[in-house]
Parts: structure tokens; sequence; C-alpha cells
């Protein structure tokens, strides 16, 4: 068979679900279903309008924290509250972890504060800044491991 290769500027759903389908099959025979879901929290003011929140997927027993944006709601302690109630249902349905990344412009010293470790970054990205890697293990046991 002869393949041709493509750069695709916008793919659309299609695109990417093609490419991303051979893998997750990949994935689920090497180590059993990710059972992926979709999760988020919202905040919202007294007109029941969303202000912020945080969004992310659960999958492997981890739950990761895709985004977190208040806009105006910030500095009102409502990351923390929200980073609190995500942790608090992430231990109820008994997952292993959160994970998230955030850059050196943003708030690594929040996640520091609210327990979360380190475990990687990518310098410079961007130009004068670091992407930094977190995680926070809930059960002891992996704790234990590090």
């Amino acid at each position: 068979m002869d393949w041709t290769l493509h750069i695709e500027a916008e793919p659309n759903a299609e695109v990417l679900n093609r490419i991303l389908e051979p893998l997750s099959a990949y994935n689920k025979m090497s180590v059993g279903p990710g059972n992926w879901e979709k999760w988020a929290v919202t905040v919202r003011d007294r007109e029941n309008a969303i202000v912020g929140g945080s969004w992310g997927e659960i999958g492997y027993d981890f739950l990761k924290v895709e985004l977190l944006a208040l806009g105006r709601a910030r500095n009102r302690s409502l990351g923390r509250r929200l980073m609190t109630l995500a942790e608090e249902a992430a231990v109820e349905r008994g997952l292993r972890g959160i994970w998230l990344d955030t850059w050196t412009f943003q708030a690594p010293n929040f996640y520091r504060k609210l327990g979360f470790e380190e475990c990687g970054r990518i310098s410079d990205y961007p130009p004068g800044h670091d992407r930094i890697f977190f995680v926070k293990y809930l059960r002891a046991a992996d704790r234990d491991r590090e």
C-alpha cells in the first residue's frame, strides 16, 4: 500500500477520532479500559450564570484537571474550594490521584499549597516561562511508593 502524509491545519472531530481509534484500541489491549469520562465543576453567580470553573477527564483511576479558570471570580478562595470539591469527589470514587499542568506565570504555588508535587517540567515554554506538571496521590499506598 502507498502511504501519503498530509498536514491537517484545522482537523475536525472525525479526523481526530480516526487518529485516536488505533491508539485507544492498543492501550485497551495493553492495560485494559481506561473507563474515560469527562467531568466539570462550575462556579455560578446569583443569576446562575457560569463565571468560572474547572473541567477535565477521569481515566485509569486518575482525575486530570484540564483547565481551572475563574475570571472575575478570582481571589475569593473559590479555586481552593473548587479543587477541594474535586479532590473529595475523586476520593469518594476511589481514584488514585489527580494530575494537572500549569505554567510558571499561572498558579504553580497555588497547587503546591494544595499538596500537589511537581513531577515534570518543560523549560522555556513559552519563552521565559516553564510548563510544570503536578500530581497528588490520594491513597497512602501510592504516596508511599514515591
